[in-house]
Formats: C-alpha cells, sequence, structure tokens
C-alpha cells in the first residue's frame, strides 16, 4: 500500500505517492467572508480561489434571473445579456483551462486518482456554454419556446458550475491545504494567473474586485500579498489591473517618495540605474506614433511567421539527425520543443482570428488551415506520447522517427502554404487601410492574446531570431502601441526581449531612447500603489514570495538549432545584462510538474473564446467496452434507462404549462419512480461498487467525487419534487378544487384577480420547474459521460470476471423484491433485445446458487385466479385420477395413513435395519410405505369430492381464533383475517403449520388459489382484501405476498427474491441482505462472513430440519455452517466445535488458556513423558507433533487444543527404543 505524503515543507522526496482520503475531507467553508475561515485556513493562499468562486455565482445568479425575467415577459430586450454570457464564459473557461493546467496536475502527483474527474466536469461545463451560444445565435429567438428555453439553459448552467464550484471547495481545496505548504500554494495561484491570457487578465481582476465587498476586498489584497512574488515591477503589473482602469487612484505616498524601485539580480546592479528622479511619463514620448523609419508595423508579423518556420525546420532537422545517428535518448527534450512551438502556433492562429482578421476584413477566415495545422500537431503530439509509454527497440523507434520525420515536413509545408497565403492576402489589406497607429495597436492587442507565463518564454525566443535593427522596431512598435496604464507591463515585455539578444545587450536603448528599466524606476518614484495596499507587508520577510528567475531562453545549441536553456539571474552580473527585469518564477520544476502535463497540453493556456484551439484527443480506447461482456456491465445498463426518463422529463415538461390534471399526475408519477430508482442504484455505487473501486491502492480516492454527486443530485430531486407538489396545489386551486370560498370576495373582479394571480404564481413555477428538469438532465448525463468514462474501464482492468459478479451479486442482494419488480421492466425497455439477453443472462449468472429465475416467472405470470368453475374441474380430475388408480395394489395397514414424512423415512430405515429379513418381504414394507403418503391423499380427496358432490360444507369453513376473547381472527402461528384452502387436499386452514398438524402430508402454500375471508366465510380468490361488498375492502392482513400467498397482521416482513420466500425483517438492504453464494439471507453485520455454497440448503445438524423454509432462527457459525439458535444454546452446553467440521465454533482462548495451565501442573509417569503424538489440528487444519496426553494435545501453529490424533505413541531420540525391535 502507498504511503501517504506527510508533512508541509515543500521539501524534495514528494512525488509519486498515494494519499488516502480515511473518512470524510473537512470541506472549506465558501463563504467569502475571511472571518468565516478558521485559523489554519486563513493562511492558506489556495484560498483565493473563493472570491472567484463568489464572484462566478453572482454573476449566474444575475443571468439567471434575467432569463427568467425574459421567459416569464418581465424583461422584454435580451441584447444586453448577451455581452454579459460572453464575458462569463470567456472568464470560466481561461478558468478552468488554467486549472487543468496548473492546479490539477500539483494535485494528482501529491493525491492520485482526485483530478481528472474535475477536469472532465471542466469538459461538460464548456458543452454546456457551446449548447447555451447555439441557442442565442439560433434562428429559435422568434419562437415562443425560445425564452423558456433559454432560462432553462441557464438555469441548467448555474447548476452544474455552482456544484462544481462546490465539490472543488468539499475536497480540492482542503487537500490542496493539506498537502501544500503555504508557499507551494502561493506558487500555485501564481502559476494559475500567469497561464491566463494578458487581454484576460486586465478584465478578470477589474470584475473579481468589484464581485465582492470592500472588506473582502482588503482580505483579497492580502492573499495577493502572499501569491505575488515580492518584486515591486510583478506587483505594480497585477494591483494596476486590480483597479478600475478609469478610476486607478494616483496617490503620492510620503513614505515611498524618497525611495527608487530597484531590481537586483545577485550582487550586481541594472547597468541603466540611475539615481535620479522625476515625474510619470509617457513611455511613447520618445517616438513620434506617426514614425514611418522602420517601415509598416504590420510587417512585425512576418517575423512571428519567420521564427515559427526557423523553429520547425530546425525540429525536424533534429528529427532526421536523431534518425540516422540512432540516438533515442533526447524524446523529452525533442517533446518540450515540440510542446512549445505548437504553444506559439496555437496562440498566433488565436491573435489572428480574435483580433488581426475582424479589424481587416470580418469575411476574412483561415479557420481551416487552422483545423489542419491542429490536426498535425495533434498527431505529431501522439506519436511522441506512443513512443514514450510503450517499450520501444531500435526498430520501431527507428519507424517512429521516420513517421516524425515525415509530419515534420507536412506540417512545414502546411504552415508555409498557410502564411503565404496570409501575407498575401491580409497584410496587403492591413496596410492599405490602417494607419501606424492602428497597426501598432493590432500588433499589441495580439502579444496580449497570450499569457503572461508564455510571453516571457516568446519574446527572447523571437527577439534572438531578429537582427538589432528589427528588434529595435518591435520593440518601438510595442511601446509605442501600449496604453499609458501599462507602464510597468511594457516594462516587462522589453526586459524579456532583451534577454533575446547576445550577452542581453540592452536594445530599448536605441530604440525608445533609454533603457525602460530605468525609466520605469523614474517614473515611479513618484507613483505609489492605492492606499489600501500601503499596510500590506511587501518589504517584511513574513507572508512574501520571494522570486525563482528561472527564465527558458531560446538559444543555439551546438546543432544549429534553438533550444530552450534555464537562464539564472543569480548567475549573471549587471554588466551581463543591460535589463534586469524579474522573471515570473513559474517554472514548473517547482512543484515537479511537467511543462504541460494535462490531457489538453497543447491547449491548457486558456484560448478565447470562440476561438479555434485545439485540444489532444484523450485516449477512448480504454473506455471501450468492446465485444466482451463483463458481468459489471449490467450496472451500467441503467445508465440507459435513467437517461430515458431524464430525456422524457426534460421534453415533457415544457407542456405542465397547460396541460390536464391526468397529464400532470403522469407526469408526477412518472418523475417519482425515476427518482426512487435512481436512489436504489446511487445507493448500491455509494455503498458497494465505490468501495469496490476504493479497496483497490491504485484506486484510491477515485469516486469520491461521484460520491458527492449523488448527494448533490438527490438535492435536485427534492427540489423538484416540492416544486411538482406546489405546482400540483396550484393546478387544483385554478380548476375550483381549492377554490377559497370567502364571504368578502363575493364580486366577480375579486374572483378574476385570486385567479389570475394563481395563472401568474402557476406560469412561474412551471417556468422554474422546467428549468430545474433541464438541469438535473444535464447534471446526470454528465455525471453518466464521465463515470462511463473514468470508472467503467477500472473494473475490466483491476477486476476478474469472479470479483464482478460478486460486486452485482452484493447489489442485488441488497434489493427487494419491489424495487426490482419495478426495476427490471423499466431497465429492460430502454435495451435492445440483445442488452436484455446479455443483462439477464449475466443476472442468472449471478444469481445461480438462488431461486431468483423461479421468483421472476412467478413474479410476471402474475396471481393464478380461481373460481367455482375452476374448483369443480379440480373435482373432477381428482376424481379420474382416482378411478385410475382404484385397480393398484392397496395396504391393509391403516397405521401408516397416519404418519408424516418423518415418522415413514424412520420407519423405512427400521426396515432396512432388519438383516434377517427376507429381501421380497424388505422390498414389500419399503414399497408400501413409500406409497402411502400418496394412497392416503387419494382417499381424503375421494373424501371430499364426495362431501361436495353431495352438497356438504368444505371442512373448516368457520372462523379461527387466536385470541377467542378479544375475537382477534388468526392461529397460534399467525394473526390473519382469513382461511387458506389447501391445494392438495381442498380443505380450509389458517395457516400451513396447522395443515401440516393434522394432515400426512405437507401443504404448498404457494399452490393456493383461494381463501376465506373469516368475517363473510365467503371463498373467493386469494388477495389482500375481501372482494366481498358487504366487508367493504376488508384488510386479510397488514402484509400479503402474493407469490408465497402468505398474511401477516401483526409482524415486520419481506420476500426474498432469491429465497422465494418470505422473511421476517425489514427487508433486503435495510437489515439484511442476500448472500448468492451462500444462498440464505443474512443480516446486514455480517457482510464479511465466510461463505459455503449453499450452506443454508441442508438440515440442522442437531435436529434435522430443513434449514432453508425453517421459520425458527438460524445462527451462522463461524466456519460458515449453519444451525438454529435454540440447538446451538443447547449443543454449546457441552461442546465446543462444529458438528459438521469440528472447528471451533467461538473464541475459545480463555478455555485454551485454563488448559495450558492444567497441563502444566500435571507430572506424566516416566515413561510417557518424551512421547510424541502426531497430531491434525481441526482448527487450522496443519499436521504437527504434540506430547503424549490422554485427552489433551496442542497445536503447535496456532494453539488450539481442538484437534485429532493421527498416530500415536512415537518416542523421541532419548527415549529407549528396545519395544520396537522385539516382534
Amino acid at each position: 500500500m502507498g504511503t501517504p505524503l506527510s508533512g508541509r515543507d515543500g521539501g524534495g522526496g514528494r512525488g509519486g505517492g498515494v494519499a488516502v482520503l480515511s473518512g470524510a475531507v473537512n470541506p472549506v467553508n465558501s463563504s467569502s467572508s475571511k472571518s468565516s475561515l478558521d485559523n489554519s485556513e486563513q493562511d492558506s493562499p489556495i484560498l483565493f480561489f473563493l472570491f472567484f468562486h463568489k464572484a462566478i455565482r453572482m454573476e449566474l445568479d444575475a443571468l439567471h434571473r434575467s432569463a427568467m425575467a425574459f421567459a416569464t415577459r418581465q424583461l422584454l430586450d435580451l441584447h444586453p445579456l448577451l455581452d454579459r454570457y460572453r464575458f462569463l464564459r470567456s472568464i470560466y473557461q481561461h478558468h478552468s483551462s488554467a486549472e487543468d493546467e496548473v492546479i490539477f496536475p500539483a494535485l494528482d502527483i501529491r493525491v492520485k486518482n482526485v483530478a481528472q474527474a474535475y477536469s472532465l466536469e471542466h469538459k461538460g461545463e464548456s458543452d454546456l456554454f457551446d449548447h447555451l451560444f447555439e441557442l442565442l445565435n439560433s434562428d429559435m429567438q422568434n419562437d415562443e419556446s425560445f425564452p423558456r428555453e433559454l432560462a432553462s439553459c441557464t438555469g441548467a448552467l448555474q447548476t452544474s458550475v455552482s456544484q462544481h464550484m462546490s465539490k472543488e471547495e468539499q475536497q480540492v481545496f482542503p487537500l490542496l491545504i493539506e498537502k501544500f505548504s503555504s508557499e507551494e500554494q502561493a506558487s500555485l495561484v501564481w502559476q494559475f494567473l500567469c497561464s491566463i491570457p494578458v487581454n484576460m487578465m486586465k478584465k478578470f481582476l477589474p470584475w473579481l474586485s468589484s464581485s465582492i465587498s470592500p472588506d473582502e476586498y482588503q482580505d483579497m489584497l492580502k492573499y495577493l500579498s502572499k501569491i505575488i512574488p515580492n518584486e515591486k515591477l510583478l506587483q505594480q503589473v497585477i494591483f494596476t489591473w486590480m483597479e478600475d482602469r478609469n478610476s486607478i487612484n494616483m496617490v503620492k505616498c510620503s513614505t515611498e517618495s524618497s525611495s527608487a524601485i530597484t531590481y537586483r539580480t545577485g550582487e550586481g546592479n541594472c547597468a541603466c540605474e540611475s539615481s535620479k528622479s522625476g515625474k510619470r511619463k509617457s513611455l511613447g514620448s520618445s517616438g513620434d506614433v506617426s514614425d514611418t523609419s522602420g517601415g509598416h508595423p504590420i510587417n512585425d508579423v512576418l517575423h512571428w511567421h519567420n521564427a515559427i518556420k526557423e523553429e520547425l525546420n530546425d525540429i525536424a532537422e533534429e528529427a532526421r539527425r536523431i534518425q540516422d545517428s540512432g540516438d533515442f535518448s533526447n524524446l523529452s527534450a525533442f517533446n518540450e520543443r515540440l510542446q512549445f512551438i505548437a504553444e506559439v502556433c496555437v496562440f498566433h492562429s488565436i491573435a489572428e482570428d480574435k483580433v488581426i482578421f475582424p479589424a481587416v476584413d470580418e469575411e476574412l477566415s483561415f479557420l481551416l488551415e487552422h483545423a489542419e495545422e491542429e490536426s498535425q500537431f495533434n498527431e505529431f503530439h501522439c506519436l511522441i506520447e506512443s513512443i514514450q509509454s510503450a517499450e520501444v527497440n531500435s526498430s520501431s523507434a527507428a519507424e517512429f522517427y521516420a513517421q516524425l520525420s515525415s509530419h515534420a515536413c507536412l506540417i512545414i509545408e502546411t504552415i508555409t502554404r498557410h502564411f503565404h497565403n496570409e501575407e498575401s492576402q491580409v497584410l496587403p489589406l492591413a496596410r492599405k487601410h490602417f494607419n501606424y497607429k492602428r497597426q501598432r495597436e493590432i500588433l499589441y492587442q495580439s502579444l496580449c492574446m497570450m499569457p503572461l507565463k508564455l510571453i516571457e518564454r516568446v519574446l527572447p525566443w523571437l527577439v534572438g531570431s531578429l537582427n538589432d535593427d528589427e528588434a529595435k522596431n518591435f520593440l518601438k512598435n510595442i511601446h509605442l502601441a501600449a496604453p499609458e496604464l501599462d507602464t510597468a507591463l511594457v516594462t516587462l515585455y522589453s526586459g524579456w526581449a532583451c534577454k533575446g539578444r547576445t550577452h542581453g545587450i540592452c536594445l530599448s536603448s536605441s530604440a525608445l531612447g533609454g533603457c525602460p528599466v530605468k525609466r520605469f524606476t523614474d517614473i515611479e518614484e513618484d507613483f505609489v500603489l492605492p492606499c489600501c495596499l500601503c499596510a500590506l507587508p511587501f518589504d517584511t520577510d513574513d507572508g512574501v514570495r520571494p522570486l525563482k528567475r528561472n527564465l527558458s531562453v531560446p538559444c543555439k545549441n551546438n546543432h544549429g538549432s534553438r533550444s530552450s536553456e534555464s537562464v539564472n539571474a543569480h548567475y549573471l552580473s549587471g554588466n551581463d545584462w543591460s535589463c534586469c527585469v524579474p522573471g515570473l518564477g513559474v517554472s514548473s520544476n517547482n512543484l515537479r510538474l511537467s511543462t504541460l502535463s494535462t490531457a489538453k497540453s497543447f491547449s491548457s493556456s486558456a484560448p478565447s473564446l470562440n476561438s479555434s484551439l485545439f485540444t489532444w484527443e484523450t485516449d477512448n480506447g480504454s473506455s471501450d467496452i468492446g465485444p466482451t461482456v463483463r458481468p459489471i456491465d449490467t450496472i451500467f445498463k441503467f445508465h440507459k434507462a435513467i437517461q430515458k426518463d431524464l430525456e422524457y422529463l426534460d421534453g415533457e415538461c415544457g407542456k405542465l404549462i397547460a396541460c390536464d390534471e391526468n397529464f400532470l399526475r403522469q407526469f408526477i408519477g412518472r418523475f417519482r419512480l425515476l427518482w426512487g430508482l435512481y436512489r436504489a442504484h446511487s445507493n448500491a455505487e455509494d455503498e458497494i461498487v465505490f468501495p469496490a473501486l476504493e479497496s483497490k491502492e491504485a484506486l484510491h480516492n477515485v469516486s469520491h467525487s461521484y460520491m458527492l454527486d449523488h448527494k448533490q443530485e438527490e438535492k435536485l430531486f427534492e427540489d423538484i419534487s416540492c416544486a411538482l407538489s406546489d405546482l400540483s396545489h396550484l393546478h387544483k386551486c385554478l380548476n375550483g378544487a381549492y377554490m377559497i370560498e370567502d364571504s368578502t370576495r363575493s364580486n366577480i373582479e375579486s374572483s378574476t384577480d385570486y385567479r389570475g394571480d394563481c395563472m401568474r404564481k402557476y406560469d412561474e413555477l412551471a417556468t422554474k420547474l422546467q428549468g430545474m428538469c433541464k438541469s438535473v438532465r444535464v447534471t446526470l448525463d454528465q455525471h453518466i459521460f464521465r463515470e462511463e468514462l473514468e470508472l467503467w474501464p477500472l473494473f475490466g482492468k483491476h477486476f476478474s470476471v469472479g470479483e464482478q459478479d460478486k460486486i452485482v451479486g452484493r447489489i442485488i442482494g441488497t434489493t427487494g423484491a419491489e424495487v426490482l419488480q419495478s426495476m427490471l421492466p423499466w431497465v429492460t425497455s430502454a435495451l435492445t433485445q440483445d442488452e436484455q439477453n446479455k443483462m439477464m443472462d449475466t443476472l442468472k449468472q449471478a444469481t445461480k446458487n438462488t431461486m431468483f429465475i423461479e421468483w421472476l416467472s412467478e413474479c410476471w405470470k402474475g396471481t393464478p385466479q380461481s373460481s367455482e368453475n375452476s374448483s369443480s374441474n379440480k373435482v373432477i380430475d381428482s376424481q379420474e385420477i382416482w378411478d385410475q388408480t382404484d385397480q393398484l395394489f392397496k395396504p391393509g395397514w391403516k397405521e401408516i395413513f397416519r404418519m408424516n414424512q418423518t415418522e415413514i423415512e424412520s420407519e423405512i430405515g427400521k426396515v432396512n435395519q432388519v438383516s434377517t429379513l427376507d429381501p421380497r418381504r424388505e422390498a414389500y414394507l419399503v414399497k408400501n410405505l413409500m406409497t402411502s403418503q400418496w394412497i392416503a391423499a387419494q382417499q381424503k380427496s375421494l373424501h371430499v369430492a364426495d362431501k361436495i358432490a353431495n352438497g356438504e360444507d368444505i371442512p373448516g369453513r368457520s372462523p379461527s381464533f387466536q385470541d377467542p376473547d378479544k375475537k382477534v381472527f388468526g392461529c397460534e402461528h399467525y394473526k390473519r383475517n382469513c382461511k387458506l384452502r389447501a391445494d392438495c387436499c381442498g380443505m380450509l386452514f389458517t395457516c400451513r403449520f396447522c395443515h401440516d398438524k393434522v394432515s400426512d402430508h405437507p401443504m404448498d402454500r404457494k399452490e393456493t388459489v383461494e381463501m376465506m375471508c373469516m368475517r363473510c366465510l365467503e371463498i373467493q380468490a386469494v388477495g389482500p382484501i375481501c372482494t366481498t361488498p358487504s366487508c367493504n375492502g376488508f384488510s386479510m392482513a397488514r402484509y400479503y405476498c402474493k407469490i408465497c400467498k402468505f398474511f401477516d397482521d401483526e409482524r415486520t416482513v419481506y420476500h426474498c427474491p432469491f429465497c422465494n420466500l418470505c422473511r421476517v425483517g425489514n427487508g433486503l438492504g435495510i437489515d439484511f441482505f442476500h448472500c448468492m453464494k451462500c444462498n440464505c439471507c443474512l443480516s446486514i453485520k455480517l457482510q464479511n462472513h465466510k461463505c459455503l455454497e449453499k450452506a443454508l440448503e441442508t438440515n440442522c445438524p442437531i435436529c434435522c430440519e430443513f434449514l432453508f423454509t425453517s421459520s425458527t432462527t438460524v445462527r451462522a457459525l463461524p466456519c460458515g455452517h449453519y444451525m438454529h439458535s435454540t440447538c446451538f444454546q443447547a449443543y454449546a452446553c457441552s461442546n465446543y466445535v462444529c458438528p459438521i467440521c469440528s472447528k471451533s465454533m467461538g473464541d475459545m482462548a480463555v478455555y485454551f488458556g485454563m488448559l495450558d495451565a492444567l497441563l502444566a501442573s500435571e507430572v506424566l509417569p516416566e515413561e510417557y513423558r518424551n512421547r510424541l503424538h502426531d497430531i491434525l489440528c481441526n482448527d487450522c487444519g496443519k499436521k504437527g507433533t504434540a506430547n503424549f496426553h490422554w485427552l489433551y494435545h496442542k497445536c503447535g501453529t496456532c494453539g488450539s487444543y481442538n484437534t485429532r490424533v493421527i498416530k500415536t505413541s512415537t518416542m523421541t531420540s532419548d527415549c529407549n527404543t528396545s519395544n520396537d525391535r522385539e516382534l
């Protein structure tokens, strides 16, 4: 078993372990106020996400309210909502992608099997957004159903996202707090922020600030002080974004006026640093926006094209070189380069789709080219993944690199053709229609489509491919295009770009008339953070994030290709670098993360919303069930039935607005059936399936997310149930069934107002209910999809067929007969004939030791009907049988006709034991004894038939009482209000025990078709109530089983479909379960008992009564055998071993200790002291030797005295052996 990771020091040695969740994880309080968090949580930077969750919830709630108002005609114009929908979609999509790239991979290293479920939920939420925008962009807006459909989709989105965030707060955040130190949490959140595109960060942070209270805002700033590295430039970038662009308060602070912001690297300072001070200046003042010295700024797009093509050529050349050399050890570095250039191409495509093409010509589109490039990069990546995950020999690797070279050449050809088309179609239009200022703005906006962590790598890589003049013009265009509030951001850009030049020569001085770092320092001497930040401890040792500068700078390697090389600023003096700006410090190595470790490896950097950014396809092969039928597939077949009913609810709930009472009643009935069966299914998963998964060491924590889903889905069903009850009440009010007759409302106008108010409430509730049905369908559809994708394949990989059979048996073994009667037709109706056959085969296999098939056939054939005609036919049949057997031999012994079955068997045994009896005489006696019961039954049947034919009454046609004084109907065995007419003899008895007590044959109560009501004495078809009009539906008993024809009016009874008998108890899954191997109902506490096949289908070893049908309480022994509890108590007074297998019947440690003391005090005669016995232990089953004793022999293995001697009087080596030599 994996060792749980402990400690929060963030040190080495953490990785690859499995952290087991023991019990429920303490959920994080989602209240946005910091005061609601305990002391340990207040120091957790990861709780910064709570502010984001609150903002998302508020936005979703506002959108849902607006959509409901639009659906109920309280809001007429939809257009103001469209921008809010788009903004929310973009924000949430980037949030999800950043989580998939940063948070979840880090969590998966420390705690296995948690993150994948949440990543799959992100996919489902993305599909919901897509569906919502398909609806908004469709032609349905003029349809009457559009407002309600929009409200339903918005409600479903709100439910899904809110549940997802709630689950993160209950499971993910506590794990992050537990498994990561405060510094590691801060690093994760910082990586998260640096993974969101810059243009979205500029919108995201002001929106987040405006969504929380002032106190919460202060708390969030304190969290950010721990998250952002302790570098003034980085802090200035983030906190500038935090403030509203139009209301940033530039307040001069006396505490900051005398100190300049410096950026130190090791012992050296920036070579451009100066002690001058000055006022805030614009970085664009050194150059005119109309400057044309560098040509058209839009031509910088060519630099991107050339750099991408050069990098791809280097990758292709590297693949060919490795193929020729046969050195296949550098695959990881090759994959890293491919990932980097793929990200660059992806975000370049996004910038074109979102910024450049719409600005130049809205009809321009290269979506097909972008999609082709995505597909080729996908294949490229899959090749690398396959070679990394497989056992590779030289021949397979050579074939792989041959394919790799071919794919690289194909990508180069595709991108070259694509770039040529853009350069010939797009750039000329941009040069023609846009002035230089607009061209620069387009380029700057395109750059800001990337996240900071990618820009930090891309700028050195790009500038490193340019000559000095091109690099200077590139930087100048960035500075001239940037708005004034992006001063700190542009300073970062310039410093990062300069690091791509040889020896870090500062290009900004000549391009812009001065070093931007030095100029930023001068500007910031009089610039301070907003006043609310002055008190934050940025300059203290506690609660701040030290910066780890680890910047990946592409440079040329020995083979002429550029690779990512880490440059640590600590080893570079001020003379080596002209621009000493801080790095982000977001190297994935800090938390042992791969460069892009999620399934969305190339697209994980949060693309913008309608972009064509692709995601790497997941391995669907693992979820392919294949042609092999597995027992566990039966459980997942329920999903099809659930989805079918969910589709019905979602489709039909729109008709509730104008429906009749019958439709409403049918809808409610269908909903309650679905709810009940879904609850049974989810309980089976929570109690049986998921614990089985968690029992495997490799699958710890894999099911916790799905258990949280079940709780949330149950809450949805409860809300719908309440809404349906309210709707039903309003419907009755509208139909006049519950119209309040008030004396003050005597005029028609008040009555009309009341009805109008009911109509309005009904309409609003029906609209709300439609959204709730949509929400529960979407939620369950996504849950089922994730379960089948993630959990279903695990059973085929980690569980044998026998283990799956056992799981299926446990599930149906805790399912009551009533539930199965409803569930099986419900499930099979959603399956094809082939699926039905496979499902039934699985159930038959799992229940092969039981009476399940017998119960199923009896259950589906219905209750047999009885009538007077059937009675007369039975008499005629009996008479015919008697006539045919009249000529047979009739024994003359009247005694044998009064014997029961047990007595007859005893007498046959006595006859067989008489050795002096003639064989012919013995055969004669045995034959007559064996046929005596049948002969007696025929005689009695003829006698009863003669009575009925003569008009005489049926014997027993009178009431019987359990308590004659109180006139309580029944007998000494049962309290009931009817008598059963025995099918064997036609007589009336209160129960089968009363019948067997006076008869020489047993009564088969399942064959009973008629009963007599003891109130009216009328014989009628057996059933739960009396059908005679005079009795007015008089109940025969509180419990009635139509299969067993069993009535009981005082005990709690259930019918087990696997025993096919009625048992005393609350029911399967409540206090009993049916073991499919033992074929018996056991207490729910005995889940981990020892199984013996069909253990109860035998006689009690003490009294010899058949245990399976016995009405006496049965006790299970530790060895797996059974006997009556009363028999056990009597037997245990003088024995402690099982009478069948001789194993101990309990814990005998105390008794065996007493024997140890007894033997220690005994002194054996001299001639016996050295003798040994060979023994066999009945408890452990092992052989051994024990010291001689005439009674007690102790097992040397387990210490038990429950042993038997298998060889006696063996002497030890030092004993006299002369007797052994005598003959």
